[in-house]
């Protein structure tokens, strides 16, 4: 009779089928600790900070860099990231511009740009030296030239701010050398000529020059130059003495102009 063999038949599944069961329980435990590693790597890698707001930036120019007492000249700054601006001695200005500035010494501008990213300075020197005073030439110098020459030499022009026809302070000094060369010549009749830089229309830099003119006029008047010898007239922006479109050629363009007339 053949031997009944069921019993190594389940046998074999069984010890089969535990080895199947051991090798899926080490995949397993493997994957598990693959995952918790990356987790663990994971957690590791700290956040990027945060960034705060950058330093402001300014820059602070003057030009030219050197005047004669009387002249003018350019301040220009910008400034970015900044919610304040201030410049010593000028005081609170805006973030970016500009403006003409007459100091009577050397004189050191002082920025300060303030915002959310902290504080940024600068600075500019201008250097003002004693403007040259010009006495009317002697008598004997004189007689060899012209009366036009004499007066083209010695009367000087006087410079007005943007959009303005006052006489300013710092230009005193040159209405008063005028004045008293005038007063020594009481024969010259002349033309006070009104100018003024390219910005604005037509129209409107005849009527700004003519305002000058007759502003230099008054002054000349007061000081006791007859009003019958001044003639006075505009030219706007029509005959600018300078042709390019920055600041100091838009302050030599705006003044009154003495000419001689014959």
């Amino acid at each position: 009779m053949t031997p009944h063999k069921t019993p190594s038949f389940y046998s074999a599944n069984a010890s089969k089928f535990s080895r199947l069961f051991l090798a899926g329980a080490v995949a397993s435990l493997l994957i598990f600790a693959a995952a918790c590693h990356k987790k663990e790597t994971q957690a590791s890698v700290p956040p990027p900070m945060p960034h705060g707001p950058a330093a402001p930036t300014a820059t602070l120019k003057v030009n030219p860099a050197g005047i004669q007492q009387g002249q003018s000249a350019s301040l220009v700054w910008q400034a970015t990231g900044a919610e304040t601006v201030t410049i010593d001695p000028l005081g609170t200005v805006a973030v970016s511009g500009s403006q003409t500035v007459s100091p009577s010494a050397s004189t050191t501008y002082h920025l300060v740009a303030t915002g959310a990213g902290g504080t940024t300075e600068a600075t500019a020197r201008l250097t003002v030296t004693p403007a040259a005073v010009t006495a009317a030439p002697p008598a004997s110098v004189a007689s060899n030239q012209s009366e036009e020459a004499i007066f083209t030499q010695s009367v000087q022009d006087i410079y007005f701010d943007y959009d303005k026809a006052e006489v300013r302070d710092d230009q005193q000094a040159a209405l008063k050398l005028d004045i008293q060369f005038l007063q020594q010549h009481p024969a010259i009749r002349f033309i006070v000529e009104g100018y003024c830089d390219e910005r604005g229309s037509t129209e409107y830099n005849l009527a700004l020059g003519a305002s000058r003119a007759t502003a230099v006029k008054e002054a000349l008047a007061r000081a006791g130059i007859t009003a019958n010898r001044i003639q006075t007239t505009s030219y706007g922006k029509e005959k600018p003495f300078c042709a390019e479109s920055t600041e100091e050629c838009w302050q030599l363009n705006r003044r009154g102009h003495f000419t001689y007339q014959k």
